[in-house]
């Protein structure tokens, strides 16, 4: 694992907010919490939690132009956004969430492989503060968090497996993979590609035991950020 590090209340207006860095990966994560949700979930006594993602354009080594300037998102940026959102949804109970909605906007202050890992597993710790927010004011009754979720990138990189990968070694892989998993150690999205030659069934098992080994420690990470003893696991 690269070094990494969370800072909480960041964005002091938000009702959570976190910087992530995975090494030279930088991730603003902001939780905003919301009364209202959208017409078709209205009347079911049922909350919902939705992510937004985007890359600031000097986060890479060269200025990207602005999807809004572009006047559409990108099918990779819909593609992460979507996948944020599953994974956030996976452990929220959203029968006692309520009649509420809680949006996670993720922002790429600097890219260096992984936004995609960084941004779940900053984002678990946005969402955690802003339910706090939330039981603060008689939101919610009792904390609708099931567990904790973490997200984290394995690949086979000349030859051998690695964990949490920068991007030198994430555009050279042969295989390129990313794992969301609950901090009790269960699968909630595993996506996998062969980038240059097939791999192995045996290849996959070591890097599920990778990402396993690295969930448990980003685990640890958000459960010392967040100093909660207790903190669904």
């Amino acid at each position: 694992m690269r070094a990494v590090k969370i800072e909480r209340h960041i964005a002091p207006q938000a009702e959570g907010s976190c910087l992530i860095s995975f090494g030279n990966t930088k991730v603003l994560c902001t939780a905003s919490v919301e009364t209202s949700l959208p017409p078709w979930r209205r009347g079911q006594g049922l909350g919902w939690v939705t992510a937004e993602y985007g890359m600031l354009p000097r986060a890479t080594d060269r200025r990207t132009r602005r999807e809004a300037t572009a006047g559409k998102q990108s099918g990779r940026t819909q593609e992460i956004q979507r996948l944020i959102g599953r994974s956030l949804r996976a452990v929220i109970d959203m029968q006692a969430l309520g009649e509420n909605q809680i949006t996670l906007d993720c922002d790429v202050l600097q890219a260096d492989g992984g936004t995609r890992t960084a941004a779940i597993t900053g984002a678990y710790v946005a969402l955690a503060d802003a339910l706090s927010w939330m039981k603060a004011r008689d939101l919610v009754k009792t904390n609708p968090l099931k567990t904790s979720i973490a997200a984290v990138s394995c690949g086979i990189y000349r030859g051998s497996e690695v964990l949490d990968l920068d991007y030198p070694e994430d555009s050279e892989a042969e295989t390129d993979a990313n794992f969301v998993m609950t901090g009790a150690g269960d699968f909630v999205e595993i996506q996998g590609t062969a980038e240059q030659t097939p791999f192995t069934k045996n290849q996959l098992l070591q890097l599920m035991e990778l990402a396993q080994k690295g969930i448990g420690e980003l685990t640890q990470i958000q459960q010392q950020a967040l100093d909660v003893e207790g903190m669904p696991s």
